[in-house]
């Protein structure tokens, strides 16, 4: 969230109500690949395997679902900056940007 309010404010956007919108559901995508990594972890400690193997092997076979899901999310905010106008617009400047943020955070 800090880093989408930043870049925000780098670009000098107003925030309106898509634009907010588009946080919400950025938020909520950051859960989601939070939560993968972490039953990705707790099925790697089932399978025996001790803390340090568990988180690295947990973070491995996440991101191919992290990565599917922003892509494919990153490819419908393009599309909304390309044909949408106005709040439309607005919503998909937010979302990409929100992210890219949230896959940067959640790969590294």
């Amino acid at each position: 969230l800090v880093g989408l309010v930043a870049f925000l404010s780098a670009l000098g956007a107003t925030l309106t109500l898509p634009g907010i919108a588009g946080v919400v559901l950025t938020i909520g995508m950051a859960v989601d690949a939070n939560v993968i990594i972490y039953e990705r972890i707790k099925e790697e400690i089932k399978k025996g395997s001790n803390l340090r193997t568990a988180v690295q092997d947990g973070f491995k076979n996440a991101f191919s679902a992290i990565w599917d899901s922003n892509i494919t999310t990153a490819m419908v905010g393009g599309i909304l900056i390309y044909f949408g106008t106005g709040p439309v617009k607005g919503f998909g400047v937010t979302l990409l940007i929100g992210i890219f943020t949230s896959l940067f955070t959640a790969v590294m």
